[in-house]
């Protein structure tokens, strides 16, 4: 019987060397160097599919991807992207670019066989199932494909499970490093809510994690894997039991744990079993590359955010403030809103940096930044200007509003007592000034407004607060 070909690119030959060792007993093994010779030899080749690693010299595996689906020779090959365990960017990417799949190095051997092997599943394979299954497994492959949130993806397996196999309880349970078990998400949960399990009591699912396999009790009253919870089995609804693992690259994540209501004489059949198994295989690249989004996405959210607040305060910093204000003046003129605008100064902070050193000065800034967190609404924009000077735009506020805002700042940080100052006080001097009904032309005057106005504070001994009427 003709073995599937393989293609093997790495530019590392020790890798292809250990890959080839592990996989040419089940497969014809083709192997390339780089990107280029990825795309030459799957045109040649036409393998049933490319093991395709990401970081190479010329052509990267990338690149070689998007070719190789943009190719209408080649677009059908499933790919599977090796890639280091770090360089999560490169995996989101290559997802982009048409890779069906991808695994990290050092890679898992038994791992990656069950991926290949889910990938080059023959029409045989389906030959028993319905033609409602075949339509029920493509909607739910493509559904959780698009959905980026881990949870949410679980919700939707045991939902749709339940559908379309008459059962009495579908679960999902994850099993963690320490071997703690918690039901993610089951099929009779009402909210979304979380439930231990006491392994013991389970000993199909603590089969199932130890041989990675899938476990199947057709009787769960004559079953001798069940011997030892006999007594909780009796007069259960259910009569028989699959769990089937969720193999996320190089670990179980979880288990598949499906409770059918059939009878002993049906048992579990071989389409229940196929469902599940292709669940699984689906649930698992589909989990692994939600988390791998969502992980990046928050890394790219925090660096983002890095980017725009300033180090000692984590207040916006000067860029993101002019950014923001000129945003809002537009939206406020456009909309006919008011729009003001505080500045404040520290007043005589000089003296503390010369009296007490910068490092107390650094931490007098960060108080006050503390204190203008608390002081703005949620609405607010605060941010440090540059030096002892910060701001705070306030959306849809009027004179008034702007000056209570202003006072309530002023009073805040003299109220406040600063460590490491022996219990002096410290002052600020602070503009407000207000656009309405159109009386400024642009954003850069209501600052040089604000602005104004803590010098005119200063000119009258500082310590207050004057506003632009």
């Amino acid at each position: 019987m003709a073995r599937d070909k393989l293609l093997i690119v790495d530019d590392e030959l020790f890798f292809r060397e250990v890959l080839k060792e592990d996989l040419r007993d089940r497969f014809e093994i083709i192997e390339g160097k780089n990107g280029n010779e990825a795309v030459d030899l799957a045109i040649t080749h036409a393998p049933a599919l490319i093991l395709l690693d990401i970081e190479m010299p010329s052509k990267n595996g990338i690149d070689a991807c998007r070719i190789l689906k943009n190719d209408s020779r080649t677009r059908r090959i499933p790919i599977i992207l090796l890639a280091s365990r770090h360089n999560k960017q490169n995996m989101v990417l290559g997802l982009k670019a048409g890779a069906d799949d991808y695994m990290t190095k050092p890679v898992y051997i038994p791992g990656l066989i069950a991926r290949i092997n889910a990938h080059l599943r023959s029409t045989d394979f389906y030959s028993d199932l319905e033609k409602k299954d075949l339509c029920f497994l493509l909607e739910i492959s493509e559904r959780i494909s698009a959905i980026r949130n881990p949870m949410k993806i679980l919700t939707l397996i045991v939902e749709k499970i339940s559908e379309i196999i008459d059962v009495a309880r579908c679960s999902i349970v994850s099993v963690n490093d320490k071997g703690d078990a918690v039901v993610k998400a089951s099929s009779d949960f009402t909210t979304q809510e979380e439930l231990e399990l006491d392994l013991i009591k389970y000993p199909e699912i603590r089969r199932s994690l130890q041989l990675k396999q899938t476990i199947i009790i057709n009787d769960v009253e004559t079953d001798p894997l069940l011997e030892p919870v006999r007594a909780e089995t009796r007069g259960l609804e259910f009569h028989s039991i699959i769990v089937v693992p969720i193999v996320k690259k190089e670990s179980v994540i979880g288990t598949l744990l499906l409770r059918t209501a059939s009878r002993p004489k049906d048992g579990i059949t071989s389409r229940i079993h196929k469902i599940c198994q292709l669940i699984a295989d689906i649930s698992a690249n589909a989990l692994e590359n939600a988390v791998l989004f969502e992980s990046v996405q928050a890394a790219q959210e925090y660096f983002e955010d890095i980017a725009i607040r300033d180090g000692l305060t984590n207040l916006y910093n000067h860029r993101h403030f002019y950014s923001r204000l000129e945003e809002e003046f537009n939206r406020a003129r456009r909309y006919r809103l008011p729009l003001s605008l505080v500045f404040f100064d520290i007043d005589n902070f000089k003296q503390i940096n010369d009296r007490y050193g910068h490092p107390v000065g650094d931490k007098v800034l960060n108080q006050i930044g503390t204190l203008l967190k608390h002081v703005a609404r949620e609405s607010d924009i605060a941010a440090r200007y540059g030096g002892e000077e910060f701001a705070i735009i306030l959306p849809n506020t009027g004179q008034r509003g702007a000056l209570d805002v202003a006072q309530r700042i002023h009073i805040a940080v003299r109220n406040h007592i600063f460590s490491n100052l022996s219990q002096e006080r410290i002052t600020i001097s602070a503009g407000v000034a207000t656009f309405d009904n159109n009386n400024m032309t642009s954003f850069q005057e209501l600052v040089q407004l604000a602005d104004a106005e803590i010098y005119t504070a200063k000119r009258h001994g500082k310590d207050r607060v004057c506003q632009k009427i």
